[in-house]
């Protein structure tokens, strides 16, 4: 089976909408059922694709239709959901901090796993409260209004987390601030982020002779250098669908995913984990 893990930085805010309302935020992005992680479903990623293909090579390509198929049959590429790795939170102790929990870097190992790339990070241990990172400044870290008492991650467990992430972020200069910047906490802690800790931006539709509000909705969205991945993986033994697919993205990177193209979201730079 050749396969290969595809990362996705967000260049502008992110909307993975779900379709439904859930409390007072009409248009919420989409989440996993069990985690309540944000998510970007393989249906819309695999849409997405196909799009920029279409875009880039014409409708009629036989790229197309090889990859994701017709009407009657199915592609020669599978298209999993996008998963959360990084959430960037801001933090009131400095820089924005990217965010991640135990239990997403397992289902990373996990992933990886499945396509062939075995990686073993190490035992992370981290309790509720506290936070892990690379660079010690003080004896607490804020991030948004919470305080987390900080504690210094090994070196190696670092060291090989940051050499399993880079590769999915395409940019140069961000991959070398990643390990500086990124913070391990509880999986219960980050739950609350995930779950809380997103923009919502209200919206509204003017009268367009009285300049009255006519519709006023809000809608929530990932913050611009959010990190996910995603895998791609050929339904054939040869795989040459799935290289002409990556060569077409390492050519060109960028890819709009989800919701609120005209006005500029979704716009992702994607990078393949070689």
């Amino acid at each position: 089976m050749e396969a290969l893990i595809m990362g996705l930085l967000a260049e502008t805010s992110l909307h993975p909408g779900s379709g439904q309302s859930t409390g007072a935020i009409d248009l919420p992005v989409s989440r996993e059922a069990a985690t309540g992680y944000p998510v970007v479903v393989g249906s819309s990623l695999k849409g997405a694709l196909r799009d920029k293909v279409e875009r880039e090579r014409g409708r009629q390509d036989p790229l197309v239709y090889e990859a994701f198929g017709k009407q009657a049959n199915a592609g020669m590429v599978l298209v999993t959901d996008a998963r959360l790795l990084l959430l960037p939170i801001r933090s009131l102790s400095g820089h924005f901090r990217w965010v991640t929990c135990p239990y997403i870097l397992e289902r990373l190992e996990r992933d990886l796993a499945l396509i062939g790339r075995p990686n073993d990070f190490g035992s992370i241990e981290v309790g509720k409260g506290e936070a892990a990172l690379a660079q010690i400044d003080g004896s607490e870290l804020f991030l948004e209004e919470i305080s987390f008492k900080v504690k210094q991650i090994d070196q190696g467990i670092l060291d090989r987390i940051v050499d399993a992430v880079a590769p999915l972020i395409h940019h140069k200069r961000a991959r070398r601030r990643l390990g500086r910047q990124l913070v391990i906490i509880n999986d219960d802690d980050f739950s609350h982020f995930a779950k809380f800790g997103l923009a919502v931006q209200a919206r509204n539709q003017l009268d367009n002779n009285t300049k009255e509000s006519q519709n006023l909705w809000y809608e929530e969205t990932l913050p611009p250098d959010t990190v996910l991945y995603g895998l791609l993986i050929s339904r054939t033994n040869d795989g040459n669908v799935l290289r002409a697919l990556r060569d077409l993205l390492m050519k060109q990177p960028y890819l709009q995913v989800g919701g609120n193209e005209t006005i500029g979201q979704g716009w992702c730079i994607t990078s393949i984990g070689e």
